[in-house]
């Protein structure tokens, strides 16, 4: 067993309200500068939708992520020998037309029109080339639109929901979208690490975030094609690789990373996984229906004994334990099973993970009336045992969430439905009957989970939902100078900005 520590955050879709806080939070922290213009670290989309790049989930074409092939696994980009051939013709990279050209508006012309009879107004221009440009993209151009069938059509996802189900999606009583946050998922088997020919991609061993040396990046631009997430970008102004680097100096001091600590509807989640590295290659390799499974399994007890001696034989200390032992994603993901990684089928080992949506029952109109879909009895708006009556086939979400694996799916709805009747019968109708009872039991839950899982859900504290460990920089620091001398220091010095490979 070899025990390595990772910081995971945890994403409650149900919790999301679409306002882009998280997005501009990291924009204003990152990716302010010349040649990074295009860039969203963090971007949240409307699904059903394309995304942001347009269709960054079609592998067929990109070539992003792992395949099987024989006992093992290859990169769907290119062998070795590819790799050598294609190193001055990458041609698997999204355009810019995949993101969008990055604008802004003249402003000036506010101010310096001729008068006239008509309200001056500031025209867009390309913040490339300074030209004038008609807009026609952006990083959530399909904002709130997911649900039409404009975008809804072309998601990938929706390849294997029936047609039927597919044209009710579109008629206006059923019209459906939720949001879907995105941010570098730090893969423990990153497939941009492995295509880098320079190795200026590595994981960091101490918290699992990966990160890119741009005094290595050569701009062969691998990493970008080998990326299924489409989440390393290029800045065209350096020649260097960027990404989310899950704001790890904020991490060392406690911090929640930008994005999280600005979310407005506090769905995101921080805290420590103990994971077995040894069986990442054996949990890749397996069939599509077994990858949940599989990727659960390497996510070891914080509170088993061998598994503490195995941490601390590998350097963890103390208080990277404790972290694990109160975090959680360790809750959300191994005790609950609640939460899902993205796409598992491409097989990165993502450790980011997702707590699906629920969605409101499917309506109908008859004679002129507008009703929901349940039955006559039933009035608890539920659907507990009619998952197929909800708006957003369960098809579609095994198919982001669990490599189209619907029992999966089932499973987690189920909890999730579970735990809202067991809390509505005890703070609405003001006592636990039967029918909530049965509904824990069917979904294999108690009574004490439902209310733990209730209260981290919707009462948490800041300091539940982002357990930070100590990362103890004060001893990095000792190696090379005096801790008091570096305080007084930090923020100055000499900056070395990337400079183009020669």
């Amino acid at each position: 067993m070899n025990v390595r520590a990772h910081m995971s955050m945890i994403f409650h879709l149900d919790k999301c309200i679409g306002c882009h806080t998280c997005s501009v939070a990291c924009k204003n922290l990152w990716t302010d500068r010349k040649g990074a213009e295009y860039m969203w670290w963090n971007n949240v989309e409307t699904r059903p939708g394309t995304g942001y790049p347009t269709q960054w989930e079609d592998q067929e074409y990109f070539k992003g992520g792992w395949e099987k092939k024989g006992k093992g696994l290859k990169l769907k980009l290119h062998s070795r020998l590819q790799g050598l051939a294609n190193l001055f013709f990458n041609h698997k990279l999204p355009d810019l037309k995949d993101y969008y050209e990055p604008f802004t508006f003249r402003y000036q012309d506010l101010f310096n029109s001729p008068e006239g009879k008509d309200q001056p107004t500031a025209i867009p221009i390309s913040m490339i080339n300074g030209k004038p440009i008609d807009i026609d993209g952006g990083p959530n151009w399909d904002d709130d639109l997911g649900g039409s069938g404009i975008y809804a059509n072309n998601d990938l996802n929706m390849a294997d929901v029936p047609e039927e189900t597919r044209q009710q999606m579109q008629e206006l009583e059923r019209l459906v979208f939720n949001y879907l946050p995105r941010i570098c998922n730090h893969c423990l088997n990153p497939s941009c690490v492995a295509a880098c020919p320079s190795g200026a991609i590595y994981k960091r061993a101490e918290d699992g975030v990966v990160l890119v040396n741009e005094n290595e990046c050569k701009a062969w631009r691998m990493c970008v094609a080998a990326c299924p997430y489409k989440k390393v970008y290029y800045n065209w102004n350096t020649g260097k690789s960027e990404k989310c680097i899950l704001c790890f100096p904020r991490m060392e001091t406690g911090q929640a990373p930008a994005c999280a600590h600005s979310c407005v509807g506090r769905i995101r989640y921080m805290g420590v996984l103990l994971y077995d590295a040894d069986q990442i290659p054996d949990a890749a390799n397996v069939a599509d229906e077994d990858l949940v499974e599989a990727h659960r399994a390497i996510i070891l007890d914080p509170f088993d004994p061998e598994v503490i001696a195995g941490a601390k034989a590998n350097g963890i200390d103390d208080g990277w334990i404790t972290s694990a032992q109160q975090s959680p994603a360790y809750k959300f993901v191994k005790e609950w099973k609640l939460a899902l990684p993205l796409h598992p089928e491409f097989r990165t080992m993502v450790m980011m993970y997702y707590i699906p949506p629920l969605s409101p029952v499917v309506s109908v109109t008859e004679n002129g009336l507008y009703q929901l879909d349940i039955e006559e009895n039933n009035h608890d708006f539920e659907i507990f045992k009619r998952l197929d009556a909800a708006r957003l086939p369960v098809k579609y979400l095994a198919n982001l969430f669990s490599a189209g694996n619907e029992t999966v799916m089932r499973e987690i709805l189920k909890k999730l439905l579970a735990v809202r009747v067991y809390m509505r019968r005890k703070t609405v109708v003001g006592k636990v009957d039967e029918v909530a009872l049965n509904a824990l039991d069917e979904a294999g839950l108690s009574e004490h989970q439902a209310i733990a899982i209730y209260k981290l859900t919707t009462l948490p504290t800041i300091e539940e939902r982002f357990v930070f460990p100590p990362y103890h920089r004060e001893m990095d620091i000792e190696a090379s100078m005096d801790p008091l001398a570096h305080k007084g220091e930090v923020g100055l010095g000499f900056i070395q900005p990337p400079k183009r490979s020669s």
